[in-house]
């Protein structure tokens, strides 16, 4: 434990929130077409993709109900505008969950309240044994297997 206390961990700056906003960001947008993508698809358009010029210029069309912004040509069988808004709403509530779980996975393995140096049940019953285990319960877990109850 003293070691813990004596490292020089990396400092924070500001690379770190800015490359974590950035892909926050890039996944939403991309979202946004990936939304209006499967919008088209079912409406009979096929996959429908934007240029890399007009990705980030035509999100706000995109997001109006325009599942034409941004395709280099016309297409006879484009969703409507309620359907691109729903699948849009739709893969953007699906990535925003996979990105806070993703968040919570991250923190709950480096972030500043993870556990050091505690073992999972599986690797206790592995290392010491069933028996072993039972027979040290009240001491190692007194609240729970202690003379009082």
């Amino acid at each position: 434990m003293q070691r813990a206390r004596r490292t020089n961990p990396y400092p924070f700056t500001w690379e770190i929130p800015v490359s974590a906003i950035t892909a926050a960001v890039l996944v939403l947008v991309l979202g946004v077409h990936a939304g209006r993508a499967v919008a088209n698809m079912v409406a009979g358009a096929g996959l429908t993709w934007p240029s890399r010029e007009l990705m980030f210029v035509s999100v706000p069309a995109v997001l109006g109900g325009d599942a034409a912004a941004g395709l280099d040509g016309p297409s006879a069988h484009l969703a409507g505008a309620t359907a691109v808004v729903v699948w849009v709403a739709v893969v953007e509530t699906l990535l925003l969950a996979m990105m806070l779980w993703g968040v919570k996975a991250g923190l709950d393995r480096w972030g500043p309240g993870r556990i050091h140096g505690m073992a999972s049940r599986e690797d206790a019953a592995r290392l010491l044994g069933r028996r072993r285990l039972r027979k040290a319960a009240p001491v190692v877990r007194p609240d729970l297997y202690g003379k009082r109850r």
